[in-house]
């Protein structure tokens, strides 16, 4: 049995690139986890719990990154209401800062173990889940065929895969069957998404929408609001937000385009925060000014550049333009980043072509005209020219990117609807049984 596990692990490493197993496994985990780490929590990574499992019924949920795991909040918190323990996992310092602000003690956070036999052997030993929920498109082999082994249900919610995921899964039909087999139950985000899970071999799969187009705005500090908007003043603005290597430099191009003809600032909100020091430097480099949020610079008349180099702020970015450019979407990097903060928040959208892990809503978002894509930095800058001198269009289409979010939603009661077998006989269990509280 435990051959055959790693057999199927070893072809699915190999899928991902990665040579041998399970000590490539391990090295690939901890080069994904490098310079993310909390050092006085590196045991957790090896399945080493630092609290203790409470007594009743536990369910896992597993969110690789911060918009993952905001996105599953509120489901969180309805498995608190029906009085299940929630263990959240995540991947980063980031993500367990956000976690500890947002939701405090309403869930047990550990670092996600390593996809290896020992650490997530540990770690199922001491936690024993009655139930794992992963989020969005986080396949481990080894979690999933240990899960399997131990007769866990688990769970795959607002799923997506990419079309290079997909292409590469199919190649490899036979292995991809039995690991995808073994998932109790997806629910996807779209109706493609669905059909490719089905055809990798999962089953059920059924499609919901995206959750995340159920949760609140991000929120910012109404003071600090009011501050940086006293300091901007009448200025025009726009924001370049989650922007990868190169869409910096673009912004910085469509920037001293816009200059001479508008009293233009520029947010420019880095995807990792920690390249801000480079950036800051190659926009000093061009001569422009640049008034850095990390340090709490003020937003002069001369200003050029606000740099968002922080966590956790978007809401306080977004807040201060109309007009949102979002990344991963225009150079090397691709896939995109999700449009729905943004139009949430009152903001035209443009974004480059290369959105296929956002595919959907970016579909739903051009059609009903509050989104625009963008082929390359000379065409974002007449886009972003247009819609700062033209009120009545840029008007048009925030309100056409509100509607289309607020159409959009319903897919985390649809995923809740779809979870209740699983769900239901915990309750009944919880309630029935006495229960210990968390230390």
């Amino acid at each position: 049995m435990r051959s055959g596990m790693a057999s199927i692990a070893l072809a699915a490493y190999r899928l991902a690139g990665i040579a041998a197993y399970p000590f490539s496994g391990l090295l690939f985990a901890v080069r994904a986890a490098k310079g993310k780490e909390d050092r006085a929590r590196k045991p957790e990574r090896f399945g080493y719990p630092s609290l203790e499992r409470p007594d009743g019924p536990l369910v896992w949920v597993h969110a690789a990154s911060v918009g993952e795991t905001l996105a599953v909040v509120p489901l969180m918190r309805e498995l608190k209401r029906r009085d299940i323990h929630v263990l959240l996992t995540s991947g980063t310092v980031t993500s367990a800062e956000v976690i500890n602000r947002r939701l405090g003690d309403e869930v047990i956070h550990q670092y996600v173990p390593l996809d290896v036999e020992p650490a997530i052997g540990r770690f199922l030993n001491h936690w024993k889940p009655d139930a794992a929920i992963s989020v969005e498109s986080e396949i481990w082999p080894t979690t999933i065929l240990e899960l399997s082994r131990r007769h866990v249900p688990q769970i795959l919610v607002n799923a997506r895969i990419s079309d290079r995921s997909y292409k590469r899964w199919m190649n490899n039909h036979g292995v991809a069957e039995q690991l995808f087999g073994k998932l109790g139950l997806v629910i996807a985000q779209s109706d493609l998404d669905a059909e490719r899970y089905r055809d990798l071999g999962a089953w059920p799969v059924s499609a919901a929408g995206n959750i995340k187009v159920d949760t609140d705005a991000p929120a910012c500090d109404p003071q600090l609001l009011a501050r940086y908007r006293g300091q901007v003043g009448k200025r025009r603005t726009w924001a370049a937000i989650s922007t990868f290597e190169g869409e910096e430099q673009a912004a910085v191009m469509v920037h001293r385009a816009l200059k001479a003809k508008n009293d233009q600032l520029t947010i420019i909100v880095p995807r990792h925060p920690e390249r801000a020091d480079e950036l800051a430097a190659m926009m000093v480099s061009k001569g422009l000014k640049v008034a850095r949020r990390s340090r709490d610079d003020v937003i002069g008349a001369d200003t050029d550049i606000f740099l968002g180099d922080t966590i956790g702020e978007m809401g306080l970015y977004l807040r201060l333009t109309e007009i949102a450019f979002v990344g991963r979407s225009l150079m090397t990097a691709e896939g995109g980043q999700n449009p729905l903060e943004p139009a949430m928040l009152g903001c035209a959208v443009l974004s480059g072509p290369k959105v296929n892990n956002f595919r959907e809503s970016y579909q739903k978002l051009v059609r009903c005209g509050g989104a625009k894509i963008i082929r390359d930095a000379e065409m974002l800058a007449k886009a972003v020219h247009f819609l700062s001198t033209n009120d009545l269009a840029r008007h048009k289409m925030i309100d056409a990117s509100s509607e289309c979010v607020q159409n959009m939603r319903g897919a985390l009661a649809t995923t809740m609807k779809g979870l209740e077998p699983y769900l239901n006989p915990l309750t009944v269990k919880a309630r029935l049984e006495p229960r210990s509280q968390v230390r």
